[in-house]
């Protein structure tokens, strides 16, 4: 017997709910109609595919294989459905997901050839990297841009491109900051501007300091390199920061660049996921 895909679905947005009731009324059916389907599923697959504790329901071991053949299912529907009418329309989307933490700079310039063009509407969002992981998962992105490779094995249709690789300065006001001053100096003298502790650029530089036997003053921690932008105008500290995020601020002479650099580069990545109907538009981008 095929497999009856509105028993699926059903099960499927319970698995996400995870509550029957909600899920019912959501669906606007009875809670009774609903258990049927999903029972009628866990028949013809052999497996009970949720079990109760208190409340709330929880996957089973076969449950959860089952999710995860749903949302490819689903997600390959959704895919199909949106590539078919974006090719009825003129005007095509790019949807984009970025790190929170990436420069606004470094994004510009990578989606200029497209942003230019008057056939094109690019949707950029912000996010966390498992928000945009998720999102292209979902096929809400059609590509993520990342300072870090996202974790993969066998199981991840993530694709990731590596886009640039650049040096990272110290960067600071005239006032506070000496271009000639060795940067263990800095270290013991300036309060430093910094990434948050799980940016593989902070990373770098706590080691970096731990080797040098100083344990430098933080004045700021951001994650948002708009921020961290401000924060070094306005002369709360050292930041340290690649030159593209504040190539304005230093072409103006309003932040100047330590001579001596700390030897740490932050690497810029494209992350796609494998998908049947890719969005053209994305090959383009990664083939300038």
């Amino acid at each position: 017997m095929p497999l009856n895909y509105h028993h699926l679905r059903y099960f499927w947005a319970v698995a996400h709910d995870g509550h029957l009731t909600r899920t019912a009324q959501r669906l606007n059916l009875s809670q009774s109609a609903l258990s049927v389907q999903i029972k009628e599923l866990e028949e013809r697959l052999g497996h009970l595919l949720f079990e109760r504790r208190g409340r709330k329901l929880h996957l089973t071991e076969a449950g959860r294989i089952a999710l995860d053949h749903a949302d490819a299912i689903f997600a390959t529907g959704r895919e199909l459905v949106a590539t078919l009418q974006d090719a009825d329309n003129t005007r095509q989307a790019l949807r984009v997901g970025a790190q929170a933490t990436l420069s606004r700079n470094f994004q510009i310039g990578f989606l200029r050839p497209i942003l230019a063009r008057t056939d094109v509407e690019v949707i950029l969002r912000s996010g966390s990297p498992s928000e945009l992981l998720e999102g292209l998962e979902t096929l809400n992105f059609d590509l993520v841009l990342m300072n870090h490779e996202p974790a993969n094995d066998s199981l991840t249709n993530f694709e990731t491109h590596h886009l640039a690789e650049q040096p990272v300065s110290i960067v600071g006001t005239p006032a506070r900051l000496d271009p000639t001053s060795p940067i263990k100096e800095l270290l013991v003298t300036q309060p430093f501007i910094l990434p948050t502790t799980t940016n593989s650029v902070r990373t770098a530089f706590d080691a970096m300091a731990s080797r040098m036997s100083v344990r430098p003053q933080v004045a700021a921690e951001v994650d948002d390199m708009a921020m961290l932008r401000l924060l070094a105008r306005e002369d709360i500290g050292l930041a340290l920061v690649a030159p593209i995020v504040v190539q304005d601020e230093l072409s103006s002479g309003r932040l100047v660049e330590a001579q001596e650099h700390p030897r740490i580069k932050e690497n810029f990545h494209a992350v796609t996921f494998r998908r049947r109907f890719p969005n053209p538009l994305v090959q383009q981008l990664l083939n300038q």
